[in-house]
């Protein structure tokens, strides 16, 4: 049974200051997190873990995460200018972008951000928009084909089909573009993939790893090029479901070293540093939506109306994704009440649950909806005038701290045009 990281007292409290419903993230399970992953790869001396600023673009969150050596994975503009601000700069920041536009690129080079360019044109174009290509650069490798490893959270792998992504080099060009790079005065290489996502399955990175790890040698003896780092990226998932196993990130960590000990050292390649860009698994667990009952509806079938919306957490409208939901105060009675949560958008799929088994729920309860994050607060949307919501952080200490205001039907008004 999962249980939540914050009590109904606190909630209570919580809720005198910051009316539902609001994202709550838990900052000693965040730096207990980092840690763990940074046990997991301490025989790496080059490691890194660059966190993907995608998946909780809070400065808060950012500034825990850098408090605790983690750099951030940037794929946009506005989160290049967003790491910035939070004191990420150089090689603390990896850009890996998609259909770049120029100005993405600009930022990247004058924050010396290291990018990881996502296709063979690229190179030129890349060359064209700064004038030079990086000493140090990157390049994304999409093998093809099927890739199937392990259990995804969701029932199914939500990339396991690299043919079919619009990401990355095949492996000829791959080849060809070290050898383009170098000749146009890149010195030092990195490796990229990302080729199956919210994995759970301990073997899923190391067996990412042993793909690179050979791809690596291959390339370091074919073109001559220094490779410092290979990209792990993310993938390694959290379980949604109460019954799923969580994934081992020591046990993770170990099974990447040894591909490391069994590839790369014999090649003279063991000072690679070892890179990963975690989002859900850094922060999935340690976030929430808390959201307060409204109403019932008994038609055909049992709802339970809450203040949150599709517009505060999109995936289970989005892709039918299971969150996990708690009655607070109702821990321990039993799940005999069958409902469907739902949220007020005028869309149908606007659902936090369908056919949910629940103790019986009444107005004014809190419910906690689980796993929120990573990819929650940051896919919200404004659809039918909805507001997004706030962001509160429970501190070490047991206090909270406001880290994002809720919007207003001024910020929503704000940028139109009514002349």
């Amino acid at each position: 049974m999962k249980q939540p990281f914050v009590t109904l007292e606190q909630l209570r409290s919580i809720t005198q200051q910051y009316p539902t419903p609001f994202h709550l993230y838990d900052e000693k399970g965040i730096r207990e997190n980092v840690r763990r992953l940074k046990a997991a790869f301490a025989w790496n001396p080059g490691f890194k873990e660059f966190f993907a600023v995608k998946a909780t673009p809070n400065p808060a969150i950012l500034k825990i995460l850098r408090e605790e050596g983690c750099g951030a994975d940037c794929s946009s503009l506005t989160e290049l200018m967003l790491s910035q601000r939070c004191g990420l700069t150089g090689s603390e920041i990896m850009f890996s972008s998609n259909d770049t536009p120029a100005a993405d690129f600009k930022l990247a080079a004058q924050l010396g951000a290291t990018i990881n360019l996502d296709d063979f044109t690229h190179i030129d174009f890349l060359k064209e928009t700064i004038g030079y290509i990086p000493e140090t650069i990157s390049c994304r490798f999409n093998p093809g084909g099927v890739f199937t490893i392990g259990q995804s959270a969701e029932g199914f792998q939500v990339m396991d089909n690299p043919g079919d992504s619009k990401y990355g080099f095949t492996r000829e060009q791959l080849f060809e573009g070290f050898k383009k790079l170098k000749a146009m005065g890149a010195k030092r290489f990195g490796i990229h993939a990302f080729l199956a996502s919210n994995t759970l399955s301990n073997d899923y990175y190391p067996t990412l790893a042993g793909i690179l790890f050979r791809l690596a040698v291959e390339l370091e003896r074919e073109t001559g090029c220094d490779i410092c780092f290979i990209n792990l990226s993310g993938g390694v998932g959290i379980p949604y479901k109460p019954d799923q196993p969580a994934n081992d990130i020591a046990a993770i960590g170990e099974g990447v070293r040894q591909q490391f000990e069994q590839i790369l050292v014999p090649a003279g390649m063991g000072d690679v540093a070892i890179y990963t860009e975690l989002g859900r698994f850094m922060l999935g667990p340690n976030g929430c939506l808390v959201t307060k009952v409204l109403h019932f509806k008994h038609t055909y079938k049992e709802y339970v109306g809450v203040d949150a919306c599709a517009a505060n957490l999109m995936r289970p409208a989005m892709y039918g994704a299971y969150h996990h939901i708690t009655v607070m105060g109702k821990e321990d009675a039993p799940c005999d009440h069958k409902y469907d949560v739902t949220g007020g958008l005028c869309e149908n799929n606007d659902k936090f649950a369908i056919d949910r088994m629940l103790p019986q729920v009444e107005i004014g309860d809190l419910l906690v909806i689980h796993d929120t994050g990573a990819h929650g607060f940051s896919m919200g949307y404004n659809y039918n005038g909805k507001l997004r919501s706030a962001e509160v952080l429970l501190q070490e200490d047991g206090s909270t701290r406001l880290i994002r205001r809720a919007e207003t039907p001024e910020d929503y008004f704000a940028t139109l045009i009514f002349d």
